[in-house]
């Protein structure tokens, strides 16, 4: 039989994260979310925590754990603030993970420790105005001139690519065509580059607290050697990056709609009603109970995944599966959390609210749900 125990160590990493965002993130997560603003406090204090770099190898300044324990720490994060969680998750598999598992020798001993360690983010630049879930229909492209690659375009909602820890991007270029087909390659670019400028985008609904970018590239020029992995590689790259990726989405729906259902629950218990609290009416109840349901099938589907890519098995169809559910029951369980507290619900200063603006994006991030039912067909041989 599977064993579903989490080992010690991991315990103590769950039990750690989820102090530390109840101490220090949940006191301020509404006032931020109001201003907009990204905070360098909190993240400086998840950098000194050791949550970047979590499956990174020791050499390069990680902590080499397993994608469960990452997983566990983003939920966590998730539970109180998803716009700290996203922090984490996109610097962990969208900043990091390309370099660590695609880069050089001397592209990771560059670029790892100080992603790790030294208070500094990366960006992964594949969405542009008129390619998200056609991320084929890429039309930035960068030519090589002796040596040196010559960027232009422009990138859209990169998380982590616009402010004063930024130490650049992972660009998606077209680099040439073959046989009628895009040949596509990824392209590591410093911030402060000239041609390359960055724009901190604002008048969101949702993870107001994190940073997402608009990206421009005008000539922008960078040595031949700041190719990651081969030329040609880049589309596979960024699928395998992605597929990763999904996990740490999954890892926040399943986190977000934990912490809905608690706010939830509390309240109903709480409230009172024709003398009663609301939670011991029929129809509250049930939505109480059918909430718990999907959190904890949610939670076996996405750590069956993690605990697929941690054994080194196939793990692709698992993690759009995961990704897909948890996305889509923290959207049911955030409607659930604001129904529930009724007229109050409605009001930004509970975290009902925050939570019910905050669950949209999960659905058309790093995939929309459209795209994982299309990825999970894909597995399934329907066409």
């Amino acid at each position: 039989m599977p064993n579903y125990d989490l080992t010690s160590e991991q315990e103590m990493l769950r039990n750690s994260i989820r102090e530390f965002a109840e101490r220090e993130i949940k006191p301020v997560r509404l006032e931020i979310d109001r201003n907009e603003e990204f905070s360098y406090d909190l993240t400086g204090k998840m950098f000194d925590l050791g949550l970047f770099g979590v499956t990174c190898p020791a050499e390069y300044g990680g902590h080499g754990m397993d994608y469960l324990s990452y997983i566990l720490i983003v939920e966590e994060l998730a539970r109180v603030d998803a716009c700290q969680a996203a922090t984490v998750a996109a610097q962990n598999s969208l900043g990091i993970a390309p370099i660590q598992y695609f880069g050089s020798k001397q592209q990771k001993e560059k670029y790892l420790p100080m992603l790790c360690t030294g208070k500094k983010l990366w960006g992964f630049g594949l969405t542009e105005p008129g390619a998200g879930s056609d991320a084929g229909n890429s039309k930035t492209n960068a030519t090589l001139k002796d040596d040196q690659w010559v960027i232009n375009g422009s990138k859209i909602f990169i998380t982590n690519a616009a402010n004063d820890w930024t130490a650049g991007v992972t660009v998606q270029a077209v680099t040439g065509e073959s046989d009628g087909r895009k040949e596509i390659s990824c392209i590591l670019v410093d911030a402060g580059v000239k041609g390359f400028t960055s724009r901190a985008m604002k008048n969101k609904m949702t993870w107001r607290s994190s940073n997402t970018a608009e990206l421009y590239f005008d000539d922008v020029t960078v040595p031949g050697d700041n190719l990651l992995g081969k030329r040609g590689d880049g589309f596979k790259q960024m699928m395998q990056t992605l597929d990763r990726g999904r996990l740490s989405i999954a890892a926040m729906g399943l986190g977000g709609a934990q912490g809905a259902f608690e706010e939830a629950l509390k309240y109903a218990k709480e409230r009172k009603a024709f003398g009663k609290p609301i939670s011991s009416f029929q129809a509250n109840a049930f939505k109480l109970a059918d909430c718990a349901v999907e959190i904890e099938a949610a939670r076996g589907l996405v750590y069956k995944a993690c605990w697929l890519c941690d054994q080194g098995r196939p793990f692709g169809k698992e993690s759009a599966m995961a990704k897909l559910f948890a996305s889509e029951v923290f959207h049911r369980v955030a409607n659930h959390c604001v129904q529930l507290h009724g007229g109050y619900g409605l009001m930004e200063e509970y975290p009902a609210a925050k939570f019910y603006r905050d669950q949209k994006l999960l659905e058309i991030g790093e995939g929309t749900s459209e795209i994982q039912r299309l990825v999970i067909a894909r597995h399934l041989e329907c066409f």
